[in-house]
This record gives structure tokens, C-alpha cells and sequence, in this order.
């Protein structure tokens, strides 16, 4: 799994591209961990419109993700989440604590 990332004025958009799983979370957390620490932004998106697999592991490295950004008064969001890692994103729940939008068709 790739983690790019990009930071523009308080922002910082993290594009996942391949498949988040028990194997690739603790590492793609780490990453997204020392990114966060670098740009302490306020704004986090995590864009999945790359991603085509993820498990239950992928739910834990999101919420691991806001509850950072809320620790220093920021906000993370999902966006272009498309339909194998909707429907996980969809049985968690998760969206009662974050936006999740889907990805366009």
C-alpha cells in the first residue's frame, strides 16, 4: 500500500492507493504519523479513491487519524471512498464520528 501526501494552507490530504490491511496499517500509521507530526495540520482528508481492498484493520488506522487531529483541535474527514471499502466504512458506523463521502461513479 502507497501513502502519498499533500499539505497546502493548514491541510494535509493523504491519498491511500492499494490495499489496507493488518499487514500494511502498522507501517501506513507510522508514515501518516510522523506526516501529521511534520505539518501539524488542522485539516486532515483522507482521500481513498486509490484504495481497492481494506479490512477492519483500515478502520483503525482512520479513527487512530481523527483522534489525533481532534488531540490538537483538528478535524479528519474521509472522501472518495469507493465501494469494497464503503461497505466496511458503511458497517462500522464509523460515519457518526466522521464525514465519509463516496467515491464518484
Amino acid at each position: 500500500m502507497k501513502v502519498l501526501s499533500s499539505y497546502d494552507n493548514g491541510r494535509l490530504t493523504l491519498r491511500l492507493q492499494g490495499e489496507l490491511d493488518h499487514h500494511e496499517a502498522s507501517a501506513a500509521l507510522r508514515r501518516i504519523s510522523r506526516t501529521m507530526d511534520d505539518y501539524l495540520p488542522r485539516d486532515c482528508v483522507i482521500d481513498m479513491e486509490g484504495l481497492t481492498f481494506m479490512d477492519s484493520s483500515g478502520i483503525a488506522l482512520i479513527l487512530k487519524i481523527s483522534r489525533l487531529m481532534a488531540e490538537t483541535g483538528g478535524r479528519a474527514w474521509v472522501e472518495n471512498a469507493r465501494r469494497q471499502p464503503l461497505r466496511v466504512l458503511d458497517a462500522s458506523g464509523i460515519d457518526r464520528l466522521l464525514q465519509v463521502t463516496a467515491a464518484k461513479k
